[in-house]
């Protein structure tokens, strides 16, 4: 239970009286992907803090306590504990196990610049809608995109900018579709992974690389294992805050305005310090000895070109033909 009740019994002129005080609401705030210091980590803590000094002292208080990725299991646990409201709120990169719509974030090259992603994830964007939907659909309170940046492909020893480059060089990708078969229609051998087991399996030679991650990650946990960063920009990656409806409907409607605000805050001043952010971690892999490549226009259309025309006729049978059709209307030209 989340709310707990003393009473407090008040004598005054012989007349004896009572009222309920509410105890502090307790939630729990987690993410799957995001050490204490992350960027992520971060953005739980700001979220957290401007909860609590909006409630601290009031009947609506609300305390938060923060979960660090891996503290409460792996990416399919936490966000298991989340559907059934034993954590509260996440900053995620949701799983497809409950509803494979939430695939439809790696739909690849639905955009190839920053201000057409934007569009889509900011508030009232086309993407952010349709998340907003399919959260709903599966009983969560979705409140904002929490953006990082254009995907690529770290490798070791050799690296790849064409289809025909990419032969033989095996890619750690999560394994929800359509991450495998983006690989693939790329040129790549995908193959799937969980998110812990990857330095092992890069330094160990299992694979060749990571593949769909900004970089980052790829920076921060396998600079060590890898010697090359290919900008692909096959998706766009983003993260999501949420919160189990159950827990956002024990809310009064104070305190889901003050919850929904703090998200608000930090899901904009994501989009504000991502791409910054990002370039700063290109520079530092730079730094670090790592080769960062861009592939020349040419070479990406032709990337995007051949990788919708292998994996788009797939989403209909994953994410249903309604959703799909309003992916095709307001996905931009290439």
């Amino acid at each position: 239970m989340k709310f707990y009740y003393k009473i407090t019994i008040l004598a005054s002129l012989g007349c004896v009286s009572s009222m309920v005080l509410a105890e502090p609401v307790e939630f729990r705030l987690a993410t799957d992907s995001g050490s204490k210091g992350s960027p992520v980590g971060d953005s739980m803590e700001r979220w957290a803090s401007i909860i609590e000094e909006n409630t601290k002292g009031t009947p609506d208080e609300i305390s938060v306590d923060i979960f660090y990725q891996d503290e409460l299991g792996d990416q399919k646990e936490v966000f298991d504990l989340l559907m059934v409201g034993e954590v509260d709120m996440m900053i995620n990169w949701p799983m497809t196990s409950y509803d494979r719509r939430m695939g439809l974030r790696n739909v690849p090259y639905l955009f190839l610049d920053w201000e057409e992603a934007f569009a889509a994830y900011k508030t009232g964007g086309w993407l952010n809608d349709l998340y907003s939907e399919v959260h709903e659909d599966m009983g969560l309170k979705f409140f904002g995109a929490y953006p990082e940046g254009f995907a690529g492909v770290a490798t070791r020893g050799q690296y790849a900018t064409t289809v025909e480059g990419a032969d033989g060089l095996k890619i750690r990708v999560p394994g929800n579709f359509p991450n495998p078969e983006t690989m693939q229609a790329m040129g790549y051998a995908p193959v799937s992974i969980t998110w812990g087991e990857v330095y092992t399996s890069l330094q160990t030679g299992v694979v060749d690389g990571d593949g769909g991650n900004v970089i980052y990650w790829d920076y921060e946990y396998f600079r060590d294992v890898l010697d090359y960063y290919v900008r692909t920009r096959h998706n766009f990656v983003t993260g999501v805050l949420s919160m189990n409806q159950q827990s956002w409907e024990q809310l009064n409607k104070n305190q889901k305005e003050i919850v929904a605000d703090a998200a608000a805050e930090v899901s904009a001043q994501q989009f504000e310090d991502a791409r910054e952010f990002d370039q700063s971690y290109v520079e530092k892999a730079i730094e670090a000895g790592m080769k960062y490549i861009e592939p020349s226009e040419e070479e990406l259309q032709e990337l995007a070109l051949v990788t919708r025309e292998k994996v788009w006729p797939q989403l209909d049978d994953e994410f249903g033909s309604e959703l799909v059709s309003k992916i095709r209307e307001r996905a931009p030209e290439l």
